[in-house]
């Protein structure tokens, strides 16, 4: 799977996250620019979903 590109809308992506997976913190959302592989570590520990679950979820925001 190609790696996500986060830069310019991060921080609507994040909002949306909290949206939806209102279990989400903000620690949980921080996002560093070389980070991605870490943010989808945390993000599949979080939510219980494997990495291409969560890499579907982010990008059908």
């Amino acid at each position: 799977m190609d790696k996500l590109e986060f830069k310019g809308t991060w921080n609507q992506v994040k909002g949306k996250l909290k949206q939806k997976y209102a279990q989400l913190t903000d620690d949980d959302l921080k996002y560093s620019e070389g980070k991605g592989e870490e943010l989808l570590g945390k993000l599949q520990k979080r939510l219980g979903k494997g990495r291409e679950e969560v890499i579907k979820i982010i990008k059908s925001l």
